[in-house]
């Protein structure tokens, strides 16, 4: 296994782990959450990095890569909306984000059932990137009391439509590109 996987597995191993630090709460669970929360989101660049510089680009990478930035976002996401610090047209964002996500990812399982790999694109590490931010942001300003809590929430709800905007471009481009997926007959 390349040092590129290894990391990947990685950032899914610490998707629990923030997840417990969030519903820990608390001073030191808030803080934890957040420094777990962007090793992880770190993590996604040094093993992208890795893989392209140290030529270990491989299919468990294309395919664990996505998925496991999918399952740190969708987890922070969850939690932000059970904490209320997503509002309900902020849920609306995150019910735009898993059906993009399940878009895509349904795509490549279709594409791998064709035995083609289809990787992260440009506007797909955008997204991820978007998403982040987003997320990171809403830790800091929900947390630190750096806002009243109701310019935070507005403020995180906008990073989250900010970001949901560039995740829809990124499904649209995902789908557009690899139409053939869906037109190839057997």
């Amino acid at each position: 296994m390349t040092t590129a996987n290894k990391i990947t597995i990685l950032r899914i191993i610490l998707i629990p782990v923030f997840m417990a630090f969030m519903i820990i709460g608390g001073s030191f669970g808030v803080t934890a959450a957040l420094i777990t929360f962007i090793l992880a989101s770190v993590s996604d660049f040094l093993d992208g990095y890795i893989a392209r510089n140290y030529n270990q680009i491989s299919d468990f990478g294309k395919f664990m890569d996505p998925l496991a930035d999918k399952m740190l976002t969708t987890a922070a996401y969850l939690v932000l909306l059970e904490q209320g610090r997503i509002t309900w047209l902020g849920s609306v964002c995150i019910m735009l984000i898993l059906t993009r996500e399940f878009a895509v990812s349904g795509l490549r399982m279709l594409a791998a059932g064709n035995n083609n790999v289809i990787a992260a694109s440009m506007f797909g590490k955008v997204k991820t990137v978007s998403q982040m931010v987003a997320i990171i942001a809403a830790q800091i300003l929900m947390y630190e009391n750096i806002f009243p809590q109701t310019t935070a929430i507005i403020i995180t709800n906008l990073l989250v439509w900010i970001s949901v905007i560039i995740t829809v471009i990124s499904g649209i481009d995902y789908l557009w590109k690899n139409k053939e997926v869906f037109t190839k007959t057997k």
